[in-house]
């Protein structure tokens, strides 16, 4: 297989989400809730989940530089344990043979369970893989 083809069967990356940076968590959770978002996780004083159907946003203060793109194996859109999905070991090994280049990978750290890494796509926007269980 060509290193930078693209893969042959396509990844299950786990539910998706879209991690935002917001620079007040209380308004940003008020503004989300107005559009029907449901809290289901978080700390509330750093982040919260928040769940709108299939929708699933991630409001975090502080914490990160910039909007991700995420991926949570294991995990429903509510933030449960799924009984079967692909470990994000074996993901960082798949994408590692189609050519991408990990950053921040804590994959190597275990034989299983949290772990993570992420992935830039070409216009820089990172894209994380995040396993909780």
């Amino acid at each position: 297989m060509d290193a930078t083809a693209p893969l042959e069967q396509p990844c299950s990356l786990g539910t998706f989400s879209i991690s935002l940076t917001v620079a007040d968590l209380a308004k940003s959770t008020e503004f989300y809730e107005k559009l029907g978002f449901l809290v289901t996780g978080g700390d509330g004083q750093s982040w919260s989940i928040l769940v709108n159907g299939p929708a699933v946003i991630g409001l975090f203060q502080g914490m990160f530089d910039r909007n991700i793109l995420t991926f949570n194996p294991g995990w429903d859109a509510t933030g449960k344990p799924l009984d079967s999905f692909t470990d994000v070991r074996q993901l960082s090994r798949e994408l590692q043979a189609a050519g991408l280049e990990l950053q921040d990978d804590t994959t190597g750290d275990s034989d299983s369970g949290p772990a993570s890494f992420v992935v830039t796509d070409p216009d820089g926007n990172p894209v994380l893989i995040d396993q909780h269980v």
